[in-house]
């Protein structure tokens, strides 16, 4: 034990114990009152005494307890995310998750995630959030033209926002992707490397951002005069079945010399494909892909990419929820970023 541990009194109820208020109070010799309102920032407090007993709850971790803040305030200071936890490789999710912390760290919030498939029924988990009360705010992404969950946190007044968007016509908050532009800047891209016949690995046809892709793909399809070969799959299927259905597409006489890839993770398996069938990005054909992390170029430095800012998306959101939560209209908390072309 060192001098200075002799002589600090112990703390009450045991060292093992979770911190309180309490223990701050007895830390710092000041009234738990006091304590309290100095951890919420009242402005009847000296700021020498904010920092002391800031600097006191640092030290012990203390952090407030979920269930007490609710019995008192009827808040969970919860934000719940809803996510999906399919095949991933170029860590969309944890992009997410990190740019949602980043603005939550200057706030009472947390985030908690909960996972779900994409082959379950998407209405459980927003459900069970509803049914329990167990957060403040929601965040969903996967967003349909008439998304039910939509419609059943904004009948139950439950402060959320969207990654994408929908087609009702009540405005909610959301943060999107312009699908649109990257379809048709990637048409662009190709064309002006010579390439004439295309195929699209879209998302699935019931998304949203399916009708945005697919809109800025064939308006540029049209305008330079391209050819859109089939490819019957979408960044769903497994990475195993994106690689043998781009092999055998590329191994057949209707092969094309352009494809549009909607995520990172299917144009890595679309490019094994395309090497599997003795072709190779940049030779044979041109690869375009929209990604979250930038790594596709070290899988292959001809794969043409757009980078899509999910630690920003997950910022915006983060941001757009606790501002519905403090009673911002949702008009005002809506915004669309911008393929950044590498």
């Amino acid at each position: 034990m060192t001098e200075q541990q002799e002589r600090m009194p112990a703390q009450p109820g045991g060292a093992s114990e979770r911190p309180t208020l309490k223990t701050i109070a007895f830390m710092t010799g000041l009234g738990i009152t006091t304590v309290s309102r100095a951890l919420k920032d009242a402005p009847d407090i000296g700021a020498d005494t904010k920092e002391r007993v800031r600097m006191v709850a640092r030290q012990l971790g203390y952090q407030p307890n979920r269930a007490g803040v609710r019995l008192r305030t009827g808040k969970t200071n919860v934000i719940a995310l809803v996510l999906g936890i399919d095949e991933e490789i170029l860590g969309f999710s944890n992009q997410m998750v990190v740019g949602i912390s980043e603005v939550l760290a200057g706030t009472p919030y947390h985030i908690v995630v909960t996972p779900h498939a994409h082959t379950k029924d998407p209405m459980l988990p927003v459900r069970y959030i509803l049914e329990t009360g167990s957060a403040d705010g929601v965040i969903i992404s996967r967003l349909e033209p008439e998304d039910p969950r939509v419609s059943l946190l904004m009948e139950r007044n439950m402060p959320f926002a969207t990654h994408g968007r929908t087609r009702l016509g009540e405005p909610h908050p959301f943060h999107d992707f312009d699908n649109e532009a990257f379809g048709y800047g990637a048409v662009e891209r190709l064309v002006a490397r010579g390439r004439k016949r295309i195929a699209l690995l879209p998302p699935p046809s019931k998304l949203t951002y399916y009708d945005h892709l697919r809109a800025g793909f064939s308006q540029a399809m049209t305008t330079f005069g391209a050819q859109e070969v089939s490819l019957p799959i979408n960044i769903d299927a497994s990475l195993e079945e994106i690689r043998t259905m781009v092999q055998g597409l590329m191994s057949g006489p209707d092969a094309p010399d352009g494809l549009v890839l909607s995520s990172g993770s299917s144009a890595i398996a679309a490019n094994a494909g395309i090497e599997a069938a003795g072709k190779r990005v940049g030779r044979e054909l041109d690869l375009v892909a929209k990604q979250g992390t930038p790594i596709l170029k070290w899988v292959r430095p001809e794969i043409i990419t757009a980078h899509e800012d999910v630690r920003q998306a997950g910022r915006e959101l983060a941001k757009a929820v606790i501002a519905r939560i403090d009673g911002i209209e949702p008009s005002l908390l809506q915004s669309i970023s911008q393929p950044r072309w590498d």
